[in-house]
């Protein structure tokens, strides 16, 4: 299993779901389209709480040069 291409292929799904559910006139339809986006958003959750599991943040150091912006 490949996570940068999970996270691709979901980030895609999602966005094609908010397209579809943009669309959408039936409120049923839309309904079905929310629970779509919403489990997509959850999986894809999943991969960023692994993401920051992986790489910690240092919060002690309060250094400048570790600000990204």
């Amino acid at each position: 299993m490949e996570p940068d291409r999970t996270m691709d292929d979901l980030s895609r799904e999602l966005a094609s779901a908010l397209k579809a559910m943009s669309k959408a006139k039936d409120v049923n339809e839309k309904e079905a389209y929310s629970r779509i986006v919403r489990n997509l958003c959850e999986s894809l959750g999943v991969f960023f709480n692994l993401a920051c599991e992986m790489v910690p943040f240092d919060s002690d150091d309060d250094s400048e040069e570790d600000i990204p912006f």
